[in-house]
């Protein structure tokens, strides 16, 4: 072989070499230009962090201001720790979703902070219903009310396949146990994101419903879970709104099912329309993405919640107010017109009445135990100068279950 020619080929190695390289660059330019110039969105910009904040501190002031109302004049404890609780929704929901914001840049940040919001969603629904049943006295009230009944037929209801039967027991236990079945589910299923996302086997933050992923079958079992527990609620409401209306139940049931219910379909709109591309992953200067679509619809998510949560504050505010449980005891640390002056120490005792989750396994148990499927469960009875009587902040917590209750057959 001849040096020219071994030099030919040489040089056109070279060339091609080149040429090669070049037009890998070209190509890794062309991939990589479009990040390096991607704007901020909205989220990212301190206006909308700015009006996130605003609206939930709004909202805390709002809502903190009404749960220390009902701390103070502390007067009907079986009923006004089912207020509270309802209550502290807005703070945790608005709370959680502003942190979730502030951290909108770390990816994948805010399934934790979701799943700490889902787990007490749970136990809004069973407070309402709780309450609802403090309302009319009781299970055994209740019952005495609506016994042999026949259910109203309704397609728009729901009810068509319940048509020729009559309320029993086993209608108050189906309603109990729809809503306790959620306090169960959620927290599960938010503790299964967690373990589920810590060894990346959620895939929730692209939006992705693969069979092998499992936000597709969490997404599923929370759908089911909160549809029962909203289809009980509502069965409850028709079976005794009659019986509900001096208590204004349009307003509370109204409120209490838009905060849960709203912001849950929101969420899965704004996965639906992430799983449909409407958003872009964002990317870093370097080229790096820092945020998937599931994430920008996750912040999306929560700059509307820290919004809706201000408007539920004030709802919430109307729905349950303070001023029915005012009184003008006859003794007491201080006294004022139409009400009294407690000490942070009874307030703090009322507090933790309120959130003592006791109360809560106690009826888990008494609707789910098969001992006590065909029994009602009917309270003990006052003397009428015992309910003139203050009451102390915190009687239920000290009295035991038994001595507060008695259970009778169905059959009586």
């Amino acid at each position: 072989m001849s040096l020219p020619e071994t030099t030919s080929e040489a040089v056109s190695a070279l060339v091609t070499s080149l040429t090669s390289t070049m037009l890998s660059s070209t190509t890794s330019e062309e991939t990589t230009t479009l990040p390096y110039e991607q704007k901020p969105i909205f989220l990212q910009t301190p206006a909308a962090q700015g009006i996130a904040g605003a609206f939930t501190w709004a909202a805390l002031l709002i809502t903190c201001h009404q749960i220390y109302l009902h701390l103070r004049h502390y007067n009907r404890a079986s009923e006004q720790k089912w207020i509270i609780r309802l209550l502290f929704i807005v703070p945790i929901y608005a709370f959680d979703s502003w942190l979730s914001l502030l951290f909108f840049t770390n990816d994948q940040l805010y399934v934790y902070f979701d799943s700490l919001r889902d787990i007490y969603e749970a136990f809004v629904i069973y407070s309402f219903l709780s309450l609802c049943y403090e309302y009319l006295g009781g299970e055994g009230a209740i019952m005495s009310e609506i016994r042999g009944k026949p259910i109203e037929s309704s397609c728009l209801y729901c009810t068509c396949c319940l048509s020729g039967k009559v309320y029993t027991i086993g209608f108050l236990r189906f309603c109990k146990q729809a809503t306790l079945q959620f306090c169960l589910v959620k927290p599960t299923m938010a503790i299964l994101t967690v373990i589920l996302q810590i060894f990346g086997h959620y895939h929730g933050t692209n939006g992705d419903f693969r069979a092998d992923g499992g936000y597709l079958y969490i997404i599923i079992f929370n759908n089911f879970s909160i549809t029962l527990a909203l289809y009980a609620l509502f069965l409850f409401y028709q079976a005794t709104r009659d019986l509900l209306r001096p208590f204004d139940p349009i307003i509370k049931f109204s409120t209490v099912k838009s905060v849960i219910f709203l912001t849950f379909w929101q969420g899965v709109l704004l996965a639906v329309l992430e799983h449909a591309r409407a958003f872009s992953p964002l990317y870093s200067e370097g080229g790096r993405q820092t945020a998937g679509a599931g994430t920008v619809a996750a912040g999306y998510q929560n700059f509307l919640i820290c919004i809706e949560m201000f408007f539920a504050s004030i709802a919430l505010r109307f729905a349950f107010p303070h001023r029915v449980y005012l009184s003008t005891p006859s003794c007491g640390d201080q006294q004022m017109p139409g009400g009294r002056v407690v000490t942070m120490q009874s307030i703090s005792k009322s507090l933790k009445d309120s959130i003592n989750p006791r109360d809560i396994m106690q009826d888990a148990i008494h609707n789910f135990h098969p001992q006590y499927q065909q029994y009602t469960q009917q309270r003990t009875t006052m003397a009428p100068e015992d309910e003139e009587k203050p009451k102390p902040p915190t009687p239920v917590t000290k009295i035991n279950f038994n001595e507060k209750a008695m259970l009778l057959s169905d059959d009586e």
